[in-house]
């Protein structure tokens, strides 16, 4: 998935009653990864991220640069995603 400078998906939770989640391996550009209630991680080429499952989370383009990354959904039992609220940006905008 490619997202352009300054777009990112809304917050989401990738829901398993066992195993499933998400796995983010970068590849090209510069973005952002984020937990809810946790600061914002950056992602460049070569970072890998494991999402467990029922962790509300958010991840997209730095704002002044392109962003490429894998992202794996994990095989999981009664699996589901839920989209949320999209990332304010307030919130977006405070980040380095």
């Amino acid at each position: 998935m490619t997202f352009e400078p300054g777009c990112r998906n809304n917050w989401h939770i990738h829901h398993a009653e066992k195993a499933g989640g998400q796995m983010l391996i970068c590849v090209g550009g510069r973005g952002w990864y984020q937990e809810e209630g946790k600061a914002a991680v950056e992602l460049t080429p070569g970072s890998v991220v494991n999402i467990p499952a029922n962790v509300k989370h958010w991840h997209g383009a730095a704002a002044d640069s392109w962003f490429s990354h894998l992202a794996i959904e994990v095989a999981g039992e009664n699996a589901s995603t839920e989209w949320c609220e999209p990332v304010s940006d307030a919130d977006y905008n405070g980040l380095g």
